[in-house]
């Protein structure tokens, strides 16, 4: 299939515009199901690889590592050449990662898998974000983002429940392999709709500024830090719990087996999926973004702080508390707002790259971090050839969570109220 950047002077219909986007999201769904995906095969994957928590942790992340690590270049990119070609390429990667993830053998071929998924899918959310700034108002910026954010979850809800009763049913392998077919579907669709706006021509030294002082406006502005550490602290608790240890840890805690546990942690991306354009609406409608990002930053601390640590939590509580967390941490959408209100036009690419990395490198990070703590208070039990950890070890090693949302939150004051207008050099 060639790809080629669209070079009629009409822009598109209005439909295909909509529909492209709706690709470019779609995307950012499955980048979000290969996401969680592990948190449903951990006992699979620490039998078929023979590794523990930590070690778990680690293959886990590697998605995170390659998506996380190429954002800002990946906004470089999409500054220059448009979400077209990009997107495209990116999902067929991202599908071949998932064929090599499926017929991995050993740990090292595993990795690879999982590093080839998160750096195809490293061009998904910013795709989405990308499509929307360069076809669609300012006014309709934070809207979108938040429906992305929605289907986004989607794709964690479908990562849990449904795909782990896939793997039961099919196993591991298999199920992998599915999505690996997704992905290359997906960049068929996405190379056949998505269009990019025709480029004047430019100069050297204006190529040289778009690749050059895009990164360095982006990299001085003091708010883009901090938006994207507010982005950071919400997030991090979403990976590290509902992305790998919440399932064995609400199978631990409860007593469920592991389709009805996903089930359970799954809340969390409802309320995530409900929040994000909620967020996202309201800031757009009252033209704020600063106390939607402080009230949500709340609600993540208590949430996750309930769902762990509040005492004689039913079932049915458990839901609730999930879904109120998950629903406070999505006001992390509102960062890239902030982060794109604070910056000119011509570096929004890098500036949205930046703060992505920041978000999923969250997951880079407390996946294994949780994972190490497991190990270290782990009393060396093993089920069918994988670890098993006591409840207060759970609970010791998830400590880590509400402290980061409370950072987040605190964050929030440092924020300077952009007033949802675009930047104006």
């Amino acid at each position: 299939m060639t790809i080629s950047n669209d070079t009629h002077s009409a822009a598109p219909r209005a439909a295909l515009l909509g529909f492209g986007w709706f690709l470019c999201a779609v995307f950012f769904l499955y980048a979000f199901v290969q996401r969680v995906a592990p948190s449903v095969m951990v006992d699979d994957l620490m039998r078929d690889f023979s590794v523990g928590g930590a070690l778990l942790g680690n293959l886990s992340a590697f998605y995170y590592y390659s998506y996380a690590g190429s954002q800002i270049p990946v906004g470089v990119l999409m500054d220059r050449y448009g979400p077209r070609r990009l997107v495209t390429v990116a999902a067929a990667l991202a599908g071949g990662g998932s064929l090599v993830f499926a017929v991995a053998d050993d740990l090292w071929f595993a990795s690879l898998g999982r590093l080839m998924i998160g750096f195809g899918c490293a061009f998904s959310f910013v795709g989405a974000l990308n499509y929307a700034a360069l076809w669609f108002p300012p006014n309709r910026f934070a809207t979108l983002g938040g429906w992305a954010q929605m289907l986004g979850v989607v794709g964690g809800v479908l990562g849990q429940a449904p795909l782990g009763y896939l793997v039961e049913a099919v196993g591991w392998r298999t199920a992998v392999g599915g999505l690996a077919v997704f992905g290359l579907a997906l960049a068929v669709a996405t190379g056949l709709v998505l269009r990019d706006k025709k480029r004047p021509a430019s100069s050297a030294s204006t190529q040289k500024r778009s690749l050059l002082s895009g990164l360095k406006r982006a990299a001085s502005t003091g708010q883009v830090w901090v938006a994207s550490g507010f982005g950071m602290s919400m997030t991090g608790s979403m990976l590290a719990f509902g992305g790998l240890w919440g399932v064995p840890y609400v199978e631990q805690a409860y007593g469920l087996p592991k389709a009805e546990a996903a089930a359970l942690v799954s809340v969390l991306f409802v309320g995530w999926g409900i929040g994000a354009p909620l967020w996202g609406f309201l800031s757009d409608r009252f033209s704020r973004r600063r106390p939607f990002m402080a009230f949500g930053g709340v609600m993540a601390t208590a949430g996750i702080a309930g769902a762990v640590y509040l005492p004689g939590l039913t079932i049915e509580l458990l839901a609730v508390v999930l879904f109120f967390q998950g629903m406070g941490a999505a006001s992390m959408v509102l960062c890239f707002a902030v982060a794109r209100e604070n910056t000119p036009s011509w570096s929004a690419g890098v500036t949205l790259g930046i703060v992505n990395g920041f978000v999923v490198g969250s997951g880079a990070i407390l996946q294994p971090l949780v994972g190490w703590l497991l190990d270290l208070g782990w009393s060396g039990t093993l089920v069918a050839g994988a670890r098993v950890y006591s409840l207060d070890t759970y609970q010791a090693a998830f400590l880590v969570l509400p402290a980061t949302c409370g950072l987040g939150a605190l964050l929030t004051l440092l924020l300077r109220e952009t007033g949802a207008r675009p930047f104006e050099e």
